[in-house]
């Protein structure tokens, strides 16, 4: 696994940031991970140990796990973020992605990319300053390594597209990416996202059953490729969210520098 020295603390000396370091750090990721992604979300997958209650998949041993601890709970592992740069995944193969989405425009654009996936916060510290460690982390992390294009799924609970008609639309309608980051998701569970005309949407309604992660990617400039994955295994309906850092304006490079609240 990759050690890195990316590492921040707060000022409280609450919380703590840093790369995985070893087997017992995975270890603890996955434990979060299966928390949230398992037990709370009702996903499943080949490799989820339930027993050890650990959420993995083939694919950890070539990302990095940036680790957010709580270091006033003896350093217990309260977030997660998994990062994949293009050079880990010439190892694999693949990026995670690539079972979902079709990413050539991005492979072909000759620039850094990195995917972020399974991003969560444990129960008691979302919507507070955890996230904003963890983005902080990240952002330091992606300044170290160049990385110009971020790229990764994100989710909706359920797989019910009909229920997620508004969301869905005003994604598709109003953040759809430029042709030359456009994804899109493989066939068959590619799921069209323009279920409503644009007049038809509700905005204020719609961006509520938006998660806190995809309205975060929106804020700094994100886009979403075209169509969803309805992945039945985790009981979500995906999005691919697509950000070029050199797009950010002043404004948002600030916020990003400084990270985003769940």
């Amino acid at each position: 696994m990759t050690k890195d020295a990316v590492q921040t603390q707060s000022d409280q000396a609450q919380f703590s940031v840093r790369v995985a370091k070893d087997a017992e750090d995975l270890r603890r990721a996955q434990r979060l991970r299966y928390d949230v992604f398992v037990e709370e979300l009702g996903g499943d997958g080949p490799l989820v140990d339930h027993t050890a209650r650990l959420e993995r998949d083939r694919f950890d041993e070539i990302f990095d796990h940036l680790i957010l601890a709580d270091e006033i709970r003896h350093g217990e592992i309260v977030g997660v973020y998994r990062l994949m740069r293009d050079d880990q995944a010439r190892e694999t193969g693949q990026f995670y992605s690539e079972d979902e989405y079709d990413l050539s425009a991005l492979k072909s654009s000759g620039r850094r990319l990195m995917e972020l996936g399974r991003s969560c916060l444990a129960k008691g510290y979302r919507g507070g300053t955890a996230m904003y460690h963890l983005w902080t982390g990240l952002a330091q992390y992606i300044a170290k390594h160049e990385i110009e294009i971020l790229f990764g799924v994100a989710s909706f609970h359920g797989t019910d597209a009909k229920a997620l008609a508004q969301p869905l639309s005003l994604l598709h309608h109003r953040h759809l990416a430029p042709e030359t980051l456009r994804v899109r998701a493989l066939a068959p569970h590619f799921q069209r996202m323009d279920l409503l005309p644009e007049n038809a949407i509700d905005r204020r309604a719609a961006m509520l059953q938006v998660p806190s992660l995809i309205k975060a990617y929106l804020r700094l400039g994100g886009f979403v490729g075209e169509g969803a994955f309805i992945d039945h295994a985790f009981n979500t309906t995906d999005v691919c969210l697509v950000m070029d850092t050199a797009r950010l304006s002043e404004r948002q490079k600030s916020i990003y520098s400084k990270g985003v609240g769940a």
